[in-house]
């Protein structure tokens, strides 16, 4: 069980369901066998809360600042603003990104010829359900902020007049629930997350990754950095077909799911490595077969 010094922030964790906690009443109180202790160490607690809280560590009580375990059980960074004791490191390890882009090319040469009678199978259902293009290009922000087309497959119908790319607009470029834009055939290959499989080319050239955060349309991109000023440090991963966000939170509606949306984002970051990937790839199967987060 956590118990809690009282003083500071830790009140929140209170709210969050799956937490064991308790106040600590007292100094005084004896804590259980077993016991986790969770203060908020920027906290200027009195002097008997400090002479405690190191008596408790002496004793080799875990101490944890309330941060850490606010991220463990909810799975999201607080972006109040942007340092190094907030992420861990301001740079994701360099080591890891050469391994990962080469498991990346490995997955998706081996992949290709196995997928290719599905990716031609939802080309011929996507040409015979509705007019218009099978593919869907749009201009996103990805690595190292650099623009670049993702490749989908097309579920919407193509706005009348104008060609597919609708990045520069905010509205458009996000997909409501029960969205009336999407085809028949689009709402299928959206539940099976069919739609995002031509995007193993952007892999191939360097785009993306198989897991990242997702990338994001260019005027979704440029509004979200308008709000958040280090918001560009989100682009110091290759961004993703699947990611953090997408196996916890689902699809995105609106505008006020992006502030947790980007919590996600900066956890996977925070945690960039081979077992948080391991662990998004193991979700992912299970969000396909579920449909979790599908519009």
């Amino acid at each position: 069980a956590h118990y809690i010094v009282p003083g500071g922030r830790v009140s929140s964790l209170t709210k969050i369901r799956g937490c064991n906690a308790y106040i600590w009443p007292s100094p005084d109180a004896p804590l259980p066998p077993g016991a986790l202790v969770v203060a908020d160490l920027h906290f200027d607690h009195n002097d008997e809360w400090e002479r405690r809280i190191a008596e408790a560590a002496l004793a080799g009580v875990p101490i944890f600042h309330y941060k850490q375990v606010l991220e463990s059980l909810t799975g999201r960074v607080q972006i109040d603003h942007l340092s190094e004791n907030v992420l861990g490191s301001l740079i994701p390890s360099n080591s890891y990104h050469g391994v990962k882009r080469a498991i990346d090319l490995f997955g998706a040469i081996i992949l290709l010829p196995i997928l290719m009678p599905i990716l031609v199978a939802a080309a011929l259902a996507i040409k015979l359900d509705s007019p218009g293009p099978v593919f869907f290009r749009q201009e996103r922000v990805g690595f190292r902020a650099k623009r670049f087309k993702v490749l989908k497959f097309r579920t919407m119908r193509p706005p009348p007049n104008t060609n597919d790319d609708n990045s520069r607009d905010v509205q458009a470029a996000m997909t409501t629930d029960g969205d009336e834009r999407i085809t028949r055939v689009g709402r299928w290959l959206r539940r099976t997350r069919i739609d995002e499989l031509p995007q193993i080319w952007n892999i191939l050239c360097g785009d993306m990754s198989w897991i990242g955060p997702r990338p994001e349309a260019l005027s979704l991109s440029e509004w979200y950095a308008g709000e958040i000023p280090f918001y560009a440090y989100r682009h110091i991963v290759r961004p993703g077909i699947s990611g953090w966000a997408q196996v916890n939170q689902g699809h995105v509606t609106d505008l006020e799911d992006i502030h947790t949306k980007l919590q996600y984002d900066f956890f996977y970051v925070k945690h960039f490595s081979y077992w948080i990937d391991i662990i998004i790839a193991v979700r992912t199967a299970a969000v396909v077969f579920t449909r979790f987060g599908a519009p």
